[in-house]
């Protein structure tokens, strides 16, 4: 007999059918809810619909699984019981707030509605209980405008502009000024707005809004918004969201009653302090929505100190539990606190690494746990320059310091202009009132984001967050023209396109574009990655072309350089002439000439790596790109080349169009270039050693790696080979010295992987050139995919850019191949990765698993590197397979 699926559990009364360890199920809030409810904790009564109902509501056309609204009406009995009231009775009416909560936390992405079961009969109802008649109607106006925008899908502006009107004509700032017949005038204006916007009147059954309500959640899951964060954030469409229905408490019932929001560490900086807003009568949304400027967590103490050392005891309790930052909300009712969500908190880098480093120090987490926590996509946020403290600053406004860091861009005033702009590559700044869920994607273009109202624990503030935007929020003095473009403050007016910048360190909103240096790195985050150095076993190198890149990597932790691009150096303005009357030469005699004027060039460049790095290994890859690519390509630059060459315009053209290649990728390049022009790898090798020898004889530590590219046949290799070892014989035989060195090469095509056994008999040391090996395994060009690649990965047809991430399925496989069949001739064959893909933390977890040596990477993802390497090694898989070299 098959098992009945259980859709609905409870929570309330100190019990609870979940428990926290069911996010997966029950949402973060459900699960934060039951957890709550089991330790003892106030949480108003309810009852949580699961993920899978969500998941089966789609697979049902839209319509619930069996049980499930029977489970829910079961569960609401139980909640009338707790709270001794009755989900729509006239006299003693229940009132239910209905919440979105998938497992990973979606900051203000999908819907609530809130204040649900009232009716023209309830709202008498209510009035009764509270003895407030001011309370009930402004409730009831609430009411109708979110179950309006959210359930009916009317425009929220609709009721704003009949709101602010309202408040315009009575002379009033804010809501709580409204008289009570205003609200009495509000709630008939609302219900005309829904019968002319959907033809039907506003729904007075209680159980067809609770209906709707969960319905409109659960449509939520795959709202524009939700679809984009979660893109954005990389979280499985597949999850579903689970839909919180829960007995209303009141924040709006005078001045003993309130809502708040809080941290229990401050998530800019992860600070072992409590951080957190509260505005007196007034209703959760309030707060999240910027809607009012709310106070510091301090102005509960003052006014309500009974309900404030509650919620100081809570929150410790709660943290001491969960062993991390939570984001808590909570609604004090006549002076009672309750609690109604307690999650993981949202937080900027720096703040995770201090508070994860702080909580080892308190013996509440240990290490291993302390490195698992931190995104190491997310060090990136540290590395971004900072302003310029000794700069001088126009600033004209000063908000909060909502998310840290710097900001330069175009004034915009609309997230549909950012996203425009960002297409454009040009970066923004977007302005605004405050923000709204529906503007994620416009906030994710712009380089910052600065609110008129709004607090610390706004929505803009708490995405930014996540997203490690920059971010300054209730800026009051910023006078925002929407319908103009433009904003003022005093005498300054902003207009769209006019570059400001931000300080999200300090709130400072900046006139122009301001001056930014590099960042210094804490305490905390040099302990963090020690930490992560113990436990990893992949080693993290760099790629540099240059003793500055070199120099940036060893600062971050680089552990010698993983590939150095030759041809990088080509194009440098005191060489370029001399590479283009290489290319040039119509025979030997003229390419070694010009040559011989590269020669010195490049040895300087490797005396000043190879230096830089001090004995730490360089692997040097000879020129890959084909020639063409050095000669000019515009009537410019071909007239000023011919001037400084004395060969007509005609005669460069000519010899350009000889070198044109109908697929260049593919073409006369890499070591097909070595083998038909061996004097070009020649001159390299010898520069090479002449450095090496140079420094060795000032006792410089020295370890030269040699790699030869694009090889797709062993006998490539071998010839190459022969000429390397014959040129550095001699030059170290001319400067009677010895130097250690290997000669390895790249596996880039899937020709070399295959057959990877019999490039191993020639190979000192593999390196998977994965872009490379990505665009033939794909077929794919990785200039001109650019132009679908994102189509395909929003459609779905792929999981993810295969140049962002490795495709472990395909491109993976064909590495497995080439690392197994390597190792099978030599079982010490040092391999490692030199693409990007060596910065992105889940080809570092891949390459782990496969047992690479080293990851390569730009020299500012190497601290991404170590800790993605350092995570992969918690997780334990893949050191069987590793060489000892």
């Amino acid at each position: 007999m098959t098992k009945k699926t259980k859709y609905v559990y409870y929570f309330g009364d100190g019990k609870a059918d979940g428990r926290g360890d069911m996010k997966n199920l029950l949402g973060g809030k459900g699960a934060g809810l039951a957890e709550m409810s089991l330790l003892g904790i106030a949480v108003p009564p309810g009852f949580t619909i699961t993920t899978e109902a969500c998941l089966a509501f789609y697979k049902n056309n839209q319509s619930y699984p069996k049980g499930m609204w029977e489970e829910a009406l079961a569960s609401l009995k139980k909640v009338e019981k707790s709270v001794s009231a009755k989900f729509g009775d006239a006299d003693n009416p229940l009132l239910v707030s209905v919440r979105s909560g998938a497992r990973a936390s979606m900051p203000g992405m999908m819907d609530t509605v809130l204040n649900l079961g009232l009716n023209d009969q309830t709202v008498k109802g209510l009035i009764k209980k509270s003895n407030n008649e001011w309370f009930g109607y402004d409730a009831y106006r609430r009411f109708i405008s979110m179950f309006g925008s959210v359930v009916l899908g009317i425009a929220r502006e609709r009721f704003e502009q009949v709101l602010e009107q309202k408040k315009s004509t009575l002379g009033v700032y804010l809501d709580t000024d409204l008289t009570l017949e205003a609200l009495i005038d509000l709630v008939k204006a609302f219900k005309k707005i829904v019968l002319k916007e959907t033809g039907t009147a506003f729904p007075e059954d209680p159980l067809e809004q609770l209906r709707l309500g969960i319905d409109a959640v659960f449509c939520s899951w795959n709202g524009k918004r939700a679809i984009t964060y979660r893109r954005l954030n990389k979280i499985p469409h597949t999850w579903g969201t689970g839909v919180s229905v829960v007995a209303m408490v009141f924040g709006n019932l005078g001045e003993t009653s309130g809502t708040g929001v809080a941290f229990t560490r401050d998530p800019s900086t992860g600070k072992k302090i409590f951080f957190g807003e509260f505005l007196f009568n007034a209703q959760g949304e309030d707060v999240v929505a910027g809607i009012r400027t709310p106070l510091p967590i301090n102005a509960l103490k003052k006014k309500l100190p009974k309900a404030y050392d509650d919620l100081m005891k809570i929150y410790k309790k709660l943290e001491k539990h969960y062993k991390d930052m939570l984001d808590i909300e909570f609604t004090v009712q006549e002076g009672k606190l309750y609690m109604l969500q307690s999650r993981i908190g949202k937080r900027t880098t720096a703040a995770a690494i201090k508070i994860a480093v702080d909580m080892v120090d308190e013996k509440l987490i240990d290490k291993k746990v302390a490195i698992s926590r931190i995104d190491p996509q997310q060090l990136d946020q540290l590395l971004h320059p900072m302003i310029d403290a000794k700069a001088t600053l126009n600033v004209i406004a000063k908000g909060l310091p909502a998310s840290p860091g710097a900001a330069i861009g175009k004034a915009v005033f609309s997230a549909e202009e950012a996203e425009r702009m960002a297409e454009r590559h040009e970066k923004t700044i977007l302005v605004r009132a405050e923000t709204s869920p529906d503007d994620i994607g416009g906030m994710h273009a712009a380089e910052g984001i600065v609110t008129a109202r709004g607090g610390m624990t706004s929505h803009a503030a708490v995405v930014a967050r996540g997203m490690g935007k920059c971010c300054v929020a209730g800026c009051g003095a910023l006078a925002i023209n929407a319908a103009e473009q433009s904003f003022s403050v005093g005498k300054h007016v902003v207009k769209a396109g006019d570059f400001i910048s931000l300080n999200g360190s300090t709130g400072e909103v900046i006139l122009g574009q301001v001056p930014l240096i590099q960042p210094k790195l804490s305490a905390a985050f040099k302990t963090l990655m020690g930490w992560a150095d113990e436990v990893r076993k992949l080693k993290v190198r760099c790629n540099a072309d240059n003793k500055r890149d070199a120099s940036v990597a060893r600062g971050f932790g680089a552990e010698g350089i993983g590939l150095c691009r030759t041809e990088h150096m080509f194009f440098e303005e005191d060489r370029i002439l001399a590479v283009r009357e290489m290319i040039l030469a119509e025979s030997l005699e003229g390419r070694e000439k010009a040559l011989a004027k590269l020669l010195p060039i490049q040895k300087g460049d490797f005396v000043e790596i190879l230096r830089e790095m001090k004995g730490l290994p360089v692997t040097i890859r000879l020129l890959d790109p084909p020639l063409h690519e050095f000669l000019p390509q515009t009537d410019r630059d071909l007239e000023a080349l011919s001037k400084e060459m004395g060969l007509s315009v005609a005669a460069l053209k000519s010899k350009t169009n000889s070198l044109h290649e109908f697929n260049p990728m593919l073409g006369h390049r890499g070591c097909r270039l070595g083998i038909t022009f061996p004097e070009i790898y020649e001159m390299q090798v010898e520069a090479i050693f002449e450095a090496a020898c140079e420094l060795k004889a000032k006792r410089v530590d020295v370890l030269p790696e040699i790699m030869i590219p694009l090889v797709a046949h062993v006998n490539e290799l071998s010839t190459l080979k022969a000429l390397c070892i014959k040129k550095a014989d001699e030059v170290m035989a001319r400067h009677k010295k010895k130097i250690a060195y290997t000669i390895g090469t790249m596996i880039e095509l899937p020709r070399a992987a295959l057959l990877a056994d019999q490039i191993a008999q020639e190979a000192d040391f593999f390196s998977f050139g994965t872009n490379d090996l990505t665009q033939t395994t794909f077929g794919l060009s990785r200039d001109d995919s650019g132009k679908f690649l994102p189509e395909y990965v929003e459609r779905g047809i792929l999981p993810e850019d295969p140049f962002v991430a490795i495709d472990q399925e395909g491109l993976g496989v064909l590495m497995q191949i080439g690392v197994e069949k390597g190792r099978s001739t030599k079982k010490s064959l040092k391999i490692g990765i030199c693409g990007e893909h060596g910065g992105e933390p889940s080809s570092v977890a891949f390459c782990h698993r496969l047992g690479l040596n080293y990851v390569s990477c730009s020299p500012y993802r190497v601290p991404i590197a170590r800790l993605a390497a350092a995570q992969a090694a918690i997780e334990g898989k893949g050191d069987a397979h590793r060489a000892t070299v």
